[in-house]
Protein backbone atom coordinates (compact mmCIF):
# COMPACT_ATOMS: atom_id res chain seq x y z
CA UNK A 1 0.00 0.00 0.00
CA UNK A 2 1.46 3.59 -1.01
CA UNK A 3 0.60 6.87 1.45
CA UNK A 4 1.67 9.78 0.26
CA UNK A 5 2.57 13.51 1.77
CA UNK A 6 1.99 16.46 -0.64
CA UNK A 7 3.03 20.53 -0.03
CA UNK A 8 3.69 21.85 -3.23
CA UNK A 9 1.74 19.71 -5.74
CA UNK A 10 -1.56 20.15 -3.25
CA UNK A 11 -2.65 16.22 -3.86
CA UNK A 12 -1.82 15.56 -7.23
CA UNK A 13 0.03 13.30 -6.74
CA UNK A 14 -2.90 11.29 -4.87
CA UNK A 15 -4.67 12.15 -7.47
CA UNK A 16 -2.81 10.61 -10.72
CA UNK A 17 -2.45 7.86 -8.57
CA UNK A 18 -6.49 7.65 -8.00
CA UNK A 19 -7.01 8.22 -11.83
CA UNK A 20 -6.61 4.68 -12.42
CA UNK A 21 -9.43 1.94 -12.06
CA UNK A 22 -8.46 -0.09 -9.06
CA UNK A 23 -6.00 2.11 -7.23
CA UNK A 24 -7.77 1.35 -3.70
CA UNK A 25 -6.13 -1.86 -4.54
CA UNK A 26 -2.28 0.25 -3.84
CA UNK A 27 -3.41 3.39 -2.69
CA UNK A 28 -3.75 3.99 1.32
CA UNK A 29 -4.12 7.86 1.92
CA UNK A 30 -2.70 10.93 1.06
CA UNK A 31 -1.48 13.80 3.44
CA UNK A 32 -1.85 17.46 2.36
CA UNK A 33 0.38 19.42 4.46
CA UNK A 34 0.89 23.08 2.81
CA UNK A 35 1.38 24.85 6.11
CA UNK A 36 4.39 24.18 8.35
CA UNK A 37 1.68 23.92 11.23
CA UNK A 38 -0.11 21.30 8.70
CA UNK A 39 3.12 19.40 8.41
CA UNK A 40 3.95 19.55 12.24
CA UNK A 41 0.47 18.54 13.11
CA UNK A 42 -0.45 15.46 10.48
CA UNK A 43 3.04 14.07 9.90
CA UNK A 44 4.98 14.63 12.84
CA UNK A 45 7.40 16.68 11.62
CA UNK A 46 9.88 18.56 14.05
CA UNK A 47 9.73 22.37 14.79
CA UNK A 48 13.37 21.80 14.86
CA UNK A 49 13.75 20.74 11.36
CA UNK A 50 11.62 23.43 9.68
CA UNK A 51 13.53 26.28 11.68
CA UNK A 52 16.87 24.28 11.45
CA UNK A 53 16.05 23.85 7.32
CA UNK A 54 12.87 25.33 6.10
CA UNK A 55 10.18 23.83 4.22
CA UNK A 56 11.69 23.00 1.08
CA UNK A 57 14.67 20.76 2.19
CA UNK A 58 15.77 16.81 2.10
CA UNK A 59 15.47 16.64 6.05
CA UNK A 60 11.90 17.94 6.40
CA UNK A 61 10.99 15.66 3.34
CA UNK A 62 12.24 12.93 4.94
CA UNK A 63 10.40 13.75 8.11
CA UNK A 64 7.32 13.92 5.74
CA UNK A 65 7.29 10.75 4.28
CA UNK A 66 8.38 8.55 7.38
CA UNK A 67 5.39 11.00 9.07
CA UNK A 68 3.04 9.30 6.37
CA UNK A 69 4.52 5.66 6.56
CA UNK A 70 4.35 5.76 10.50
CA UNK A 71 0.79 7.70 10.04
CA UNK A 72 -0.84 4.91 8.03
CA UNK A 73 -0.86 1.47 6.84
CA UNK A 74 0.97 1.82 3.84
CA UNK A 75 4.41 0.15 3.07
CA UNK A 76 5.93 3.02 0.63
CA UNK A 77 5.03 6.42 1.27
CA UNK A 78 6.37 9.48 -1.08
CA UNK A 79 6.50 13.33 -0.22
CA UNK A 80 6.82 16.35 -1.87
CA UNK A 81 7.86 20.23 -0.78
CA UNK A 82 8.94 22.69 -2.83
CA UNK A 83 8.98 26.00 -4.57
CA UNK A 84 6.67 25.72 -7.59
CA UNK A 85 6.63 29.13 -8.04
CA UNK A 86 6.48 32.32 -8.58
CA UNK A 87 9.19 33.47 -6.16
CA UNK A 88 11.87 31.99 -4.59
CA UNK A 89 15.21 32.81 -3.20
CA UNK A 90 18.77 32.85 -3.72
CA UNK A 91 19.05 30.44 -1.21
CA UNK A 92 15.36 28.22 -2.26
CA UNK A 93 15.34 29.25 -5.85
CA UNK A 94 11.89 28.98 -7.76
CA UNK A 95 11.35 25.90 -9.28
CA UNK A 96 13.07 23.71 -6.37
CA UNK A 97 11.43 20.39 -5.25
CA UNK A 98 12.36 18.29 -2.53
CA UNK A 99 11.21 14.47 -2.32
CA UNK A 100 11.71 11.20 -0.08
CA UNK A 101 10.80 7.96 -0.06
CA UNK A 102 10.02 6.07 2.91
CA UNK A 103 9.79 2.06 3.81
CA UNK A 104 10.14 -0.25 6.41
CA UNK A 105 14.23 -0.96 4.76
CA UNK A 106 14.75 3.26 4.97
CA UNK A 107 14.02 6.38 3.48
CA UNK A 108 15.82 8.99 1.00
CA UNK A 109 15.59 11.96 -0.06
CA UNK A 110 16.12 14.04 -3.61
CA UNK A 111 16.33 17.49 -4.25
CA UNK A 112 15.30 18.69 -7.92
CA UNK A 113 16.00 21.69 -9.26
CA UNK A 114 13.69 22.16 -12.12
CA UNK A 115 14.18 26.06 -12.61
CA UNK A 116 11.97 28.36 -13.42
CA UNK A 117 9.87 26.81 -15.72
CA UNK A 118 6.13 27.88 -14.36
CA UNK A 119 4.15 26.80 -11.57
CA UNK A 120 2.03 24.35 -13.62
CA UNK A 121 4.92 22.80 -15.01
CA UNK A 122 7.14 22.50 -11.70
CA UNK A 123 3.57 21.18 -10.54
CA UNK A 124 3.55 18.26 -13.23
CA UNK A 125 7.76 17.22 -13.36
CA UNK A 126 7.12 16.87 -9.38
CA UNK A 127 4.36 14.24 -9.75
CA UNK A 128 6.25 12.29 -12.59
CA UNK A 129 8.99 12.33 -10.30
CA UNK A 130 6.76 11.26 -7.22
CA UNK A 131 5.17 8.66 -9.33
CA UNK A 132 8.84 7.23 -10.55
CA UNK A 133 9.97 6.77 -6.92
CA UNK A 134 7.02 5.08 -6.24
CA UNK A 135 7.70 2.84 -8.83
CA UNK A 136 11.08 2.66 -7.76
CA UNK A 137 9.86 2.20 -3.25
CA UNK A 138 6.79 -0.87 -4.51
CA UNK A 139 9.86 -2.53 -6.57
CA UNK A 140 11.96 -2.76 -3.61
CA UNK A 141 9.62 -3.58 -0.62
Amino acid sequence: MIATAESCTGGLVAAAITEVAGASAVFERGFVTYSNAAKVAMLGVLPATLDAHGAVSDPVAREMAQGALARSEAQVAVAVTGIAGPGGSEFKPEGRVCFALATAHGCRALTVDYGPIGRAQVRAASVAQALALLVEGVAAA
